[in-house]
């Protein structure tokens, strides 16, 4: 695994066919949303781990929300939190490099969001980043939660693009499990410095930060052949 934030710039552009990313922690902050609602960081990390417990263990798609609010139950956090986060949602900070990035890759790949969310949420929160998108698919319509791999299968299929040909733009290490079944190469945009779970591969690349993610797209092709 190569773990950097600094890659020189390819001057021979390989650009996959497309990139895929994560939305809600990759390419949006939405821990400082998560934490402001529930009122505090301790307890808004509380909730989220709680969440993504749910997420991952019941697989088939069950309403984003329904999950949202169960997690705050099962912490202790009243029914205020669930409604903050939601009346929040138009405000999801975007990481810093995050437009940049898109705004760089558009004129070379097709890009798309395949999100853990409901289609509404996940609608609302990609045109945070002000970018026409190829493809916005969400747990909802593919009808399970990633890392399960018909949520980024789904988007392939979309776009017209084979796995191979492609990149995913991680914001949680869970995500690794299903792009490494789905023979998706992975950029990890470890922001917050979480763990790698238990079992889950590594990473083509992590880094706290965006920076280093547009030479390595930049180079994707020419470094698959080797």
């Amino acid at each position: 695994m190569q773990n950097t934030t600094s890659t020189p710039i390819a001057t021979d552009a390989h650009y996959p066919r497309a990139v895929l990313f994560d939305l809600l922690t990759a390419l949006l902050d939405s821990w400082t949303v998560w934490n402001g609602a529930a009122g505090s960081e301790a307890l808004g990390r509380t909730w989220r781990a709680e969440y993504l417990r749910l997420t991952y263990g019941c697989g088939a798609y069950e309403p984003y929300e329904q999950l949202v609010r169960q997690a705050a139950a099962n912490t202790g956090l009243p029914a205020s939190a669930p409604q903050a986060l939601e009346e929040l949602w138009d405000q999801l900070p975007v990481w810093s490099g995050a437009k940049e990035l898109l705004v760089a890759l558009k004129p070379h790949c097709k890009l798309a969001v395949v999100t853990n969310c409901s289609r509404h949420l996940g609608e609302r929160a990609a045109s945070r980043l002000g970018i026409d998108w190829d493809v916005v698919v969400t747990s909802e319509e593919a009808g399970f939660y990633k890392p399960d791999p018909r949520p980024y299968q789904l988007a392939l299929d979309h776009l017209g693009v084979e796995a191979k040909d492609a990149a995913f733009v991680a914001g949680s290490g869970y995500d690794l499990f299903g792009t490494a079944k789905m023979g998706l190469r992975t950029y990890w945009h470890n922001r917050v410095g979480l763990a790698l779970p238990a079992g889950a591969p590594l990473a083509e690349v992590e880094s706290p930060t965006l920076d280093a993610a547009l030479a390595w797209l930049q180079g994707f092709s020419a470094a698959g052949a080797r």
